[in-house]
């Protein structure tokens, strides 16, 4: 970087020959050039001065008006300081390229984002690549509607220059790029959705942002919360994420409302607590709050009251959380900032949040070696309330005011408050404390039962959030499905009893193959030195060399190893509404539905005979926000009447987005342990769903879920019970499907099939 001139005073005729060598006549210009040339002065080397007026002079003769040249002449010091004179051949390079482009109305845009661009960067390489990429996606994006090459600006330029600071607020330089990238393939072709995704109004563009962020997602560790809520807490709330990447000013706290608890999108590690555990410390916050805090009458308090209330009533909470897992003390103080004692200066700040915060502090630090008496005589009283079992909100409100009573100070009322070390950010924002009998403009009224006991019904799973491909862009769409699974309702067994005793006679038939399938449970292996059991042939033949002197075999035992079949198997049934159609030909009007019914039961317990572990699940969808997945036997669990009647209740009902399934059937299998994994599909029609309306979408989207599966050691194989499947179902499995034209042959076909697949 080059020297900087520290001389604010610039000479007469200097300032006059750089007034000439701009040449600029724009009236504005001539009125902000003696400050912008003199702040540039005392900045900028000889070299760098020259450069920059020769810069001016080029804008100005644009074309573009003078709004460009105050702009740079504004804010090119300052971008020059802090990366040197060499930064500006490069931007220099892209305002021309814009120029000779149709996206020269753009140039104001670039450069008035250019200054905070580069604060976020630091860096004249990450300033390169930042231009490159601003260059790639307009040249990418330019003139490419209806194909007419250069006719056309690009829609989402403008929007991207816009968002560009805050985006690097929260994105690296390729974070950035990844993020373009996504918005011109999936949007090159549609100029309005473009300019959604670039200005980061459409879900997709937040949702792949997100994707890019540094940190740990709450949408990658969402489940294992909604798990911590209900398994440590008997909790169950929505979790909410909300957006932390615009907050510049103040960052939003967490809080919770009739809606769900809301967390940070995103939150990195911190030394000594990762991002996992800081999710976890808040959401053990906010439980407490709900289980036991009681809301106060907010009227009659002052701001400064109610925040010492709720830094005792924090306490109060964290110290029964801790009681009750002693364990989170060392995480809360890890998360808990210390202040110095004399950190800040009475008599020019107001100091309360500083107090309050040492204070906070000391309540559940034993070491915290403050020396304050006014601050250790409240944590004596303090402990003695919880000490004595009678400590509540109300108590807490009590010892609060008393706090501020002892504590005031007239710098309290000070406009400039002491804010360093004083951000707890583990907890909410204590809205729920609150309730108000006239509520303001600013003030929301919770006059709605408050929730203290938790809730005793956990009813289902939290969502799992899949991917779907794109097979127009050629890249997937993150997060883009919402699956939630559980176990199946349940009926009679004596139903799936009835069916298998209506196929008696195929039963026999399948019950003489299982010798076929069934494993030998010894094989011998001979020539051994060490073994379970002496072989008799080979040590009779040794004990013959040895009796005439030659040298005998020492391999004389022999040993065994079951030769067991290692196959796991998973059936995933397709249950949408077409299963309800009754099958052709049939004289009591059953229903494919039924039919699959028999055949699954037959093919269950024919599995259960080999020993072959096999799980079943169903599924159906009602668009990308609700895929259903119903667990219907697990691997470990036995073929009896808890499964006979989970089938029994089979219900069909909705659509078929296959690849969510396929993926979360999958996750489940890849785990097992086994020499070969089997994926049977069922299903009598092809993946569709009512939110999509081109039909390839979803095709492509399982054939792309079947390759995953197949990388992964899976095989899978689809049973289709669709007459017109030949049109679709090889685009998604290849060979690997049969088609059962014949439904009424289905429950003697399938079993048939597995003893192919797995003989």
């Amino acid at each position: 970087m080059t020297d900087h001139l520290h001389n604010t005073a610039l000479p007469p005729q200097l300032a006059v020959a750089y007034r000439d060598q701009l040449d600029c006549r724009f009236p504005r210009v001539g009125e902000v050039f003696p400050d912008c040339i003199a702040k540039a002065a005392a900045s900028l080397s000889p070299a760098g001065m020259s450069a920059y007026i020769d810069a001016a002079r080029t804008l100005c003769k644009l074309g573009r008006g003078e709004e460009p040249v105050l702009i740079f002449l504004e804010e090119w010091p300052d971008i020059g300081t802090a990366l040197g004179d060499s930064a500006l051949e490069p931007v220099m390079q892209m305002v021309q390229h814009m120029q000779r482009s149709p996206n020269g109305n753009a140039i104001g845009g670039f450069l008035q984002t250019l200054a905070p661009v580069t604060r976020a960067l630091q860096s004249r390489a990450l300033l390169r690549d930042y231009l490159n990429t601003l260059r790639d996606m307009m040249e990418r994006t330019t003139g490419s509607i209806h194909g007419h090459h250069q006719t056309h600006p690009s829609p989402g330029l403008p929007d991207l220059l816009r968002q560009a600071p805050a985006l690097l607020q929260c994105l690296t330089v390729d974070g950035l790029r990844n993020w373009v990238n996504y918005g011109v393939r999936n949007y090159l072709q549609h100029p309005e959705r473009q300019k959604d995704f670039f200005s980061l109004q459409s879900a997709d563009s937040r949702a792949v942002m997100q994707r890019e962020r540094h940190g740990t997602l709450l949408v990658d560790v969402e489940r294992k919360l909604d798990l911590y809520l209900r398994g440590l807490w008997q909790d169950s709330e929505v979790l909410v994420p909300y957006s932390t990447a615009f907050a510049t000013l103040r960052k939003p706290q967490p809080y919770y409302d009739s809606l769900g608890m809301r967390l940070p999108d995103v939150l990195d590690d911190l030394p000594g607590a990762r991002a996992l555990d800081r999710y976890r410390a808040t959401l053990a916050h906010m439980v407490g709050h709900r289980r036991w805090s009681t809301p106060q009458i907010a009227d009659n308090w002052s701001p400064f009251q109610r925040l010492a209330v709720e830094f005792f009533e924090d306490a109060r909470i964290d110290t029964l959380l801790i009681q009750t897992y002693p364990d989170l003390r060392a995480l809360f103080l890890a998360l808990h900032p210390k202040p110095a004692e004399e950190a800040c200066d009475p008599e020019t700040t107001s100091c309360l949040r500083h107090r309050l915060t040492m204070l906070s502090r000391a309540l559940l630090d034993p070491e915290h070696g403050y020396r304050n008496p006014v601050l250790k005589d409240f944590v004596e009283r303090f402990q003695a309330e919880l000490a004595g079992g009678n400590a509540d909100t109300a108590s807490m409100a009590r010892l609060a005011l008393d706090y501020v009573t002892t504590t005031r100070r007239q710098s309290d009322q000070f406009a400039k408050m002491h804010f360093a070390d004083t951000e707890i950010n583990y907890r909410d924002d204590n809205r729920g404390l609150w309730r108000f009998i006239e509520a303001g403009d600013e003030e929301e009224s919770f006059d709605e039962e408050h929730r203290t006991a938790p809730d005793p019904e956990a009813q289902g799973l939290p969502p799992r959030h899949y991917p779907e491909w794109d097979y127009q862009s050629q890249s997937y769409r993150p997060d883009w499905v919402s699956l939630y699974e559980g176990l199946h309702a349940s009926a009679s067994p004596a139903t799936i009893d009835q069916l298998l005793l209506k196929h008696a006679a195929l039963a026999r038939r399948l019950k003489r193959l299982l010798d076929l399938l069934k494993p030998q449970d010894k094989v011998r292996i001979r020539y051994q030195e060490e073994g379970s059991e002496l072989d008799l042939d080979v040590a009779l033949r040794s004990w013959i060399d040895f009796k005439s002197s030659s040298p005998p075999d020492p391999r004389i035992n022999m040993s065994h190893r079951t030769a067991g079949r290692d196959i796991a198997v998973t059936l995933l049934l397709d249950l949408s509404e077409s299963l309800n159609t009754p099958v052709k030909g049939s004289s009591d009007g059953q229903t494919i539905l039924q039919l699959s019914q028999e055949a699954v039961s037959l093919l269950a317990w024919f599995i259960e005979q080999i020993g072959d572990p096999l799980a079943i699940a169903g599924f159906n969808s009602n668009t990308r926000h609700s895929v259903r997945y119903q667990h219907t036997k697990g691997f470990s669990e036995p073929w009896g009447d808890t499964v006979k009647g989970r089938l029994a209740a089979l219900q069909a009902g909705y659509s078929t987005r296959m690849g969510a399934a396929l993926r979360h059937a999958g996750h489940y299998l890849a785990a097992r342990q086994a020499d070969k994994k089997l994926m049977l599909v069922l299903t009598d029609g092809r993946p569709s769903d009512i939110d999509v309306q081109d039909e390839r979408l979803l095709i492509e989207d399982a054939r792309q879920a079947v390759n995953e599966m197949d990388r992964n050691g899976i095989f899978t194989y689809c049973i289709s019970l669709d007459p017109q499947a030949d049109a679709y179902v090889a685009d998604i499995f290849g060979r690997q499907y049969t088609v059962i034209d014949h439904i009424a042959k289905l429950p003697e076909r399938l079993p048939e099939l597995f003893i192919a697949l797995t003989r």
